[in-house]
């Protein structure tokens, strides 16, 4: 099987990658000509320049493609709208033009994310609606999410969607770098005392339940929630980054209210001067760390028999191992 991969040159697109090719099986990735690929040096993978606006070269990488993977996407907690909507709907929407037309009529397995439920209180199955919470990440996941779907009902393209939580691991950007920068720094915060549940889970682990996902008949048509089902809290997470790292724990701590106050007042220099640095703190982070993010993941399990093989312990190992690597 041949599997075209996009977003490999970003953290869970790439991972996935090596895992395929380590599985002996032909792999192909769309990439910009600026992309860094050193991650992927010298492994033996086709590659087509162009990216998800250019659907001549989306035309290209289809070709052959059994299975697609589609993990490109702007997922950070701050950038122009326009900057999401295009990675994350007119993108999506291309390539599944592009898979529509291809003679191979691939499996296209399509990253979203739980944030698509509006970061409920409490976090439910794959049966509650996608929630508008008027961030644009949120907005625009959703809206890949509905054309998935209508690609799907219209044409029968054979979809799986995977909604992971919060990914971690080696060369991821957000809950790896940012967490491990920030507690050095001694900035890094918790909210209502870091109780509420991460949804952690590790990078291998997510690749691994999308492999399983392309190649099982039961899961086309179908959503997943995904995570490694640890239960353990943002403290827990923090607490044991911290110990790998030898840095001090999290000493900042803040209520929701005040958090989301916070993130108001740092956000709105920034959106009334267009400045292009992050806030240091933003309404979308707050709610990641202040609202559940444990959401059940046994269909996944009932349906694929899903078991994240990397435990919490071992994945942190791993990933502050990479970190002391980079130095």
């Amino acid at each position: 099987m041949t599997a075209l991969i996009t977003g490999a040159s970003g953290f869970l697109g790439g991972r996935l990658a090596q895992m395929l090719i380590e599985r002996g099986e032909d792999v192909t990735i769309l990439a910009r000509p600026t992309s860094d690929l050193r991650h992927l040096s010298g492994l033996p993978l086709r590659v087509v320049q162009g990216d998800l606006t250019d659907p001549a070269s989306l035309h290209q990488a289809v070709q052959g493609a059994t299975r697609i993977f589609h993990c490109a996407a702007c997922s950070t907690d701050w950038a122009p709208y326009d900057t999401y909507y295009q990675a994350n709907v007119v993108g999506t929407k291309n390539l599944l033009a592009a898979a529509q037309n291809s003679t191979s009529c691939p499996r296209f397995v399509h990253v979203s994310t739980t944030d698509i439920y509006g970061y409920p209180l409490v976090p439910g199955d794959e049966s509650n609606p996608s929630v508008d919470a008027g961030l644009p990440y949120n907005q625009t996941k959703i809206m890949g999410e509905n054309a998935v779907w209508h690609a799907h009902h219209t044409t029968k393209l054979p979809i799986t969607i995977l909604r992971p939580a919060t990914i971690y691991g080696p060369r991821g950007k957000d809950f790896t770098v940012e967490v491990a920068t920030l507690l050095r720094q001694r900035l890094m915060a918790t909210i209502d005392g870091g109780k509420c549940n991460g949804g952690f889970t590790y990078v291998d682990n997510v690749a691994a339940a999308m492999i399983l996902a392309s190649t099982s008949p039961a899961a086309i048509g179908e959503a997943y929630n995904l995570s490694d089902g640890t239960q353990a809290s943002w403290n827990e997470y923090l607490t044991l980054f911290a110990a790998a790292l030898g840095t001090p724990r999290p000493w900042i701590n803040l209520s929701f209210q005040q958090a989301m106050t916070l993130a108001d007042i740092l956000e709105f220099p920034h959106k009334v001067l267009n400045l292009k640095a992050r806030p240091l703190l933003t309404r979308h982070a707050v709610y990641l760390l202040a609202r559940d993010q444990e959401f059940p993941i046994t269909k996944i399990q009932t349906d694929l028999g899903f078991t994240p093989q990397v435990s919490l312990d071992e994945g942190i190992a791993r990933s502050v191992a990479w970190l002391a690597s980079r130095k």
